[in-house]
């Protein structure tokens, strides 16, 4: 949400002998710098700063990677994972987001508890998913019920 301004700024101070280390994050392609009519420079940043910046590019996880972090943040959580409900985990995260698919581990042991369990199943996870909502299909149902969003 920079503007050309804040670049002028941003540069300025780049090139200052206590220069600051800036990390940016983006998603934009070609686009037009905030602040100009008709200028445009990939990820809307001028040409000068994108000169001083190393790009570092990121990739979504898979399902294995988006499983193992899972799988250590329930070691973290003291929690018991089933092998099949892990895969679930991974699967919900490879259709919403880690986040969500990480957020859901806590109720599922409570659920897990609930039945006199203390590995979570695969039962305990959908069941779970289906009592919540991750942010994409929150946003996608605000969107096509009526009165919500116009």
């Amino acid at each position: 949400m920079l503007d050309l301004e804040c670049f002028t700024y941003l540069n300025r101070s780049l090139e200052s002998r206590l220069a600051p280390i800036v990390i940016f994050a983006t998603n934009r392609g070609i686009t037009t710098i905030r602040g100009t009519d008709d200028i445009k420079a990939p990820h809307g940043i001028p040409m000068d700063v994108l000169d001083r910046m190393l790009i570092v590019p990121t990739y979504p996880y898979s399902t294995e990677e988006m499983m193992e972090i899972a799988q250590i943040r329930a070691q973290t959580e003291h929690m018991e994972l089933s092998e099949d409900a892990l895969k679930l985990l991974g699967a919900i995260g490879q259709r919403s987001s880690l986040r969500y698919a990480i957020q859901l581990l806590t109720p599922s042991k409570l659920m897990a508890e609930t039945q006199g369990r203390t590995q979570i199943q695969p039962d305990d996870v959908h069941q779970v998913d289906d009592l919540f909502m991750d942010g994409k299909a929150s946003a996608q149902m605000l969107m096509t019920a009526d009165g919500f969003m116009s």
